[in-house]
């Protein structure tokens, strides 16, 4: 079994990202972007699927990791009678014309130590072979299969070990070592002469700087302030320097479910996602991040062809993601199978996504990134395309495979679509369909207290006809379509405390008796709870007026996090983090549903 999802940090360059265990192995890097091939995927199975491990030999060591304040640099220590012993890694945050780093640096905190370091890519997800060139104290790892070559760069000589590189060194105290992979095509020839302990300081404290001044712009004061500023952190991680898109999650191929089937690649960006990670970075003063989405977002808008849909995905440079494909090679995560990379849900119909990308838009209008006249342009297109399709079937939010259903949450956030539009161009004076758009918001209105509403059952339902609760409608008081005291919502937020609610945890629905059974998703098995719905769930209790149980329930979440404050998207049923990691839908919530409760606290 391959580390814990929950025993790892991550560390990261808006580029890429790579996960670091508690035992010093990094088994998890995609290179050089978040949705390249892997080349350690050692998580995803074995060694033989490529990891770059760093460690002493101390007996009985213990493991402990934490983030150098207010920075995504990491450090693992070791701890033992006999020694102390500590890795530092980090990836330099730098401009994208430069070469791209991953950096490594031991040190012997106390008495002298032994270290091994073993480099073992596993090129294109570990289907390519590659060969190794080895030149004193840094070495070239050359895929068969083509793309970047990587150049192993290290204070202490290098060996090769059944094609991997290998170093034994030994250090006494206080002494240090490093080691650095880098993109050897772009480092150029010298990059070895320019490495040394004096550069790895360098680049340590630039990093340390750059980290520590992102989250000095920020404006939240409130309670959980720690918490808060790790969960945006984290959502940085997730951010293209390059491009200004977002991805959803950093791996591919985490299971829901160990040895199950639900094993997705979210290292792509989806509107619906970003939107709301949007909406985090606004509240907490991040603007620069959110304008450089919508910024993105305006480039994929005047992509639409006339007529037609937005994608729900894209890749993070605003090309197509690629379609699914699976891995057979790879054993996975606790042996779930099949892992895949691409998402076969790029294709779907996916409604709701033009009310996320409004209230996103709204919001940064609010925050003096004033729409353009291109971008307005391409909301309209978007308005009209929604005006004759929203009354129309479709995957929703959870992106089933099971069939098109008239889902409450895709015609909520159609009603957000239309009425933030409205709002928007009547604050602006911009040219709108105003009286087609309202005529569609009120539609919508009626229909959802129509036709969602069950009075036997005393909830909003999932989906038109039928009887399932969906932990989406806790969205409905948070994106203003009701008040979380109206008796509706009221009924309904009981409801799912009673009925999807496993103390602070909640389920997105229940996947073995909603309505058609067992793999009415169009999936088998069955599923964690969703920590993204465990923190919807404590603001719509805040916005309810149960401050104290919300506060009690937000604290107890805030203890299922990480050693780091890392969340995975689920729990599983003994606390265990499922899906992919660290997940932005789920730092993302929390710091909605801390900000929301932090102010009612302080009004209280």
């Amino acid at each position: 079994m391959s580390h814990p999802i929950e025993d790892h940090g991550v560390i990261g360059d808006l580029r890429t990202t790579a996960l670091v265990a508690l035992d010093g192995t990094i088994d998890f890097l995609c290179w050089p972007r978040f949705d390249s091939p892997s080349i350690f995927a050692a998580l995803l199975g074995g060694e033989e699927d490529g990891s770059f491990s760093l460690r002493p030999a101390l007996n009985g060591a213990r493991h402990k990791q934490l983030y150098v304040p207010d920075t995504n640099v990491l450090l693992t220590r070791f701890l033992s009678a006999e020694g102390v012993a500590e890795v530092s890694d980090f990836m330099l945050v730098a401009d994208t014309a430069e070469c791209q780093r991953l950096v490594r640096r031991v040190k012997a905190v106390r008495h002298a130590c032994r270290f091994r370091m073993r480099c073992a890519p596993r090129f294109d997800y570990g289907r390519a072979a590659h060969t190794v060139a080895l030149d004193g104290k840094s070495a070239v790892f050359t895929p068969e299969s083509g793309g970047p070559r990587l150049r192993l760069l290290s204070t202490q000589p290098l060996s090769i070990e059944d094609g991997a590189v290998v170093c034994d060194f030994s250090l006494e105290e206080k002494e240090t070592a490093a080691f650095v992979i880098e993109d050897a095509d772009r480092a150029g020839p010298a990059g070895s002469d320019t490495f040394d302990d004096h550069s790895v300081s360098r680049d340590f404290k630039r990093t340390c700087d750059v980290w520590r001044g992102w989250v000095g712009r920020a404006t939240y004061q409130g309670r959980w302030h720690d918490q808060v500023t790790r969960s945006s952190l984290a959502l940085k991680l997730l951010c293209s320097a390059e491009h200004g898109s977002m991805v959803a999650a950093a791996t591919f191929g985490l299971p829901e479910e160990i040895g199950g089937v639900r094993n997705w690649d979210y290292r792509y960006t989806w509107l619906r996602d970003s939107a709301f990670s949007v909406y985090a970075f606004l509240r907490i003063g991040h603007t620069e991040e959110a304008s450089r989405f919508i910024s993105w977002l305006g480039d994929r808008a005047r992509d639409i062809p006339e007529g037609g849909p937005l994608s729900i995905m894209y890749s993070v440079d605003g090309s197509p993601a690629p379609d699914e494909e699976e891995l057979p090679h790879l054993a996975g995560y606790g042996n779930s199978q099949p892992v895949r990379v691409g998402n076969g849900a790029n294709d779907q119909l996916q409604l709701d996504i033009y009310g996320e990308l409004m209230d996103a838009l709204y919001l940064c209008d609010a925050a003096g990134e004033l729409v353009s006249y291109e971008r307005w342009n391409g909301v309209v297109r978007m308005l009209d395309y929604l005006s004759h399709h929203w009354n129309e079937p479709d995957e929703g939010i959870w992106e089933v495979r099971g069939g098109r259903q008239h889902f409450l949450h895709s015609r909520l956030m159609s009603w957000v679509a239309f009425d933030r539009a409205i709002r928007l161009a009547r604050k602006r004076g911009l040219p709108a369909h105003k009286k087609l758009w309202a005529g569609c918001r009120d539609a919508i209105y009626r229909e959802i207290h129509e036709e969602f509403w069950n009075e036997e059952l005393g909830y909003f339902v999932q989906y038109k006809g039928g009887t399932a609760l969906d932990a989406s409608c806790l969205l409905m008081p948070l994106v203003r379509f009701i008040s979380a005291t109206d008796p509706r919502f009221r009924s309904t937020l009981d409801a799912v405390g009673r009925l999807l609610a496993a103390d602070s945890l909640v389920y997105r629905y229940d996947t073995v008796t909603a309505d058609g059974g067992p793999g009415h998703d169009g999936l088998h098995g069955e599923e964690g709870t969703f920590t993204m719905c465990s923190f919807w769930y404590v603001e719509c209790l805040a916005r309810a007026g149960d401050l104290a149980q919300a506060r009690f329930l937000f604290e107890k979440m805030l203890g299922y996090a990480n050693h780091l404050g890392l969340f995975a998207e689920e729990l599983g049923p003994a606390g265990e983090h499922l899906g992919n990691f660290p997940q932005a839908f789920t730092h993302l919530a929390l710091i909605s549903a801390a900000y929301y409760l932090d102010r009612a606290l302080s009004r209280a």
